[in-house]
C-alpha cells in the first residue's frame, strides 16, 4: 500500500542508494552500494560561482565490499566521481581500512575512529551501512546452507526484529526450540 495522498509541495532533493550483491565465481562476494544525490534547482557548487543544474549530482559515490561467508573483508574500494568539493574524494583510500574486517552486530564501533567524523564522508558511512545489510541479504541462503542452525544455537537473526522475538510465531515456524510464546491457535500459525 503506497503512502496517503500528501499535501501540495514541490520537489526539492532526491537521495538515490542502489545496493547489490554478486556471487562470485571465485567463491567470494561483491556487494556494491551507489549513491547519488540531486537537487531540483539550479544548485551553486560549493568551492566556485559555476552552478550545477537540476537533477545533475550532487553527490555520486561508489563503495565495493568484498567479502567472504563469514562476513569478512577481502577488498574495499570507493570511489567518488561527483562531490560539492573537489577534495571530497580524497578520503576514499581511508576505506582500505575495512579489509580484513568482520561485517558483524557492533562492527562499525571500532571503525568510527577510522572512517568516521573527520576521518571519512558522511555519505561513504551512510553507504557503508546499507552495503553491510545488503551483504547479508546477498549471503544469507548460501551461509544457511554451509551452517545450518543447531537445536540450542542462537540464529543470528534472533532478537532483531519484531519478526523474530521469543514468543512470535516466524520463530516458531523457524526456530521452535527458540519459541517461549503462548501455544497459538490454529488461525494464528502462518500460511505454508
Amino acid at each position: 500500500m503506497p503512502l496517503p495522498p500528501a499535501s501540495a509541495r514541490k520537489l526539492v532533493h532526491t537521495r538515490t542508494i542502489d545496493c547489490r550483491g554478486y556471487e562470485r565465481e571465485d567463491g567470494l562476494w561483491d556487494i556494491e552500494g551507489h549513491l547519488v544525490d540531486t537537487k531540483a534547482y539550479h544548485w551553486r557548487r560549493r568551492e566556485s560561482k559555476t552552478g550545477l543544474p537540476a537533477g545533475e549530482p550532487v553527490h555520486d559515490m561508489w563503495l565495493r565490499l568484498t567479502i567472504d561467508l563469514d562476513m569478512k573483508i577481502h577488498d574495499a574500494v570507493a570511489v567518488t566521481d561527483a562531490s560539492p568539493y573537489r577534495a571530497c574524494g580524497n578520503i576514499t583510500p581511508n576505506f582500505d581500512a575495512l579489509k580484513g574486517v568482520k561485517i558483524q552486530r557492533g562492527w562499525t564501533k571500532d571503525l568510527r575512529p577510522k572512517l568516521g567524523g573527520s576521518s571519512g564522508c558522511t555519505h561513504m558511512w551512510e553507504l557503508l551501512g546499507r552495503v553491510a545489510t545488503v551483504a547479508y541479504q546477498s549471503t544469507v541462503s548460501a551461509r544457511d546452507a554451509s551452517r545450518p542452525v543447531l537445536p540450542g544455537q542462537v540464529p543470528y537473526q534472533f532478537n532483531t526484529c519484531h519478526m523474530y522475538t521469543a514468543t512470535s510465531v516466524a520463530t516458531l515456524e523457524r526456530w521452535p526450540h527458540m519459541y517461549s510464546g503462548p501455544k497459538p491457535s490454529t488461525g494464528d500459525l502462518p500460511l505454508a
